[in-house]
């Protein structure tokens, strides 16, 4: 079982904890909401919690609480521009569909 980032994302995330001072890595997890029934969470971690499993790639730590991982195993977590957009993208081959607003998926 596995999440791994790009260089591209790990940069990204890299920039923003030295930004803020302070931090261990990035916490991915999925909550329930939308029309297809799951959607991602992202968030910056100073501290791990105990039960938190922990992948490392390109010097970033990526954290995810264990209910998490069965949606997320092998999910690579990328950052593009897009012209004037800039985001984190969820490469994740346990999706199966995806809304039409690409807010939420389903497993």
């Amino acid at each position: 079982m596995a999440v791994t980032l790009t260089e591209a994302a790990a940069r990204h995330v890299n920039r923003y904890l030295s930004k803020r001072g302070k931090g261990v890595g990035v916490r991915l997890g999925v909550k329930t909401t939308g029309c297809s029934g799951l959607a991602y969470k992202l968030e910056y971690v100073d501290e791990a919690a105990p039960e938190d499993l922990v992948f490392e790639e390109h010097g970033i730590k990526v954290l995810i609480d264990p209910k998490s991982l069965a949606y997320l195993d092998g999910t690579k977590l990328d950052f593009v521009r897009e012209g004037l957009n800039e985001g984190f993208r969820f490469e994740n081959p346990n999706e199966r569909d995806k809304c039409g607003c690409g807010e939420s998926f389903r497993v």
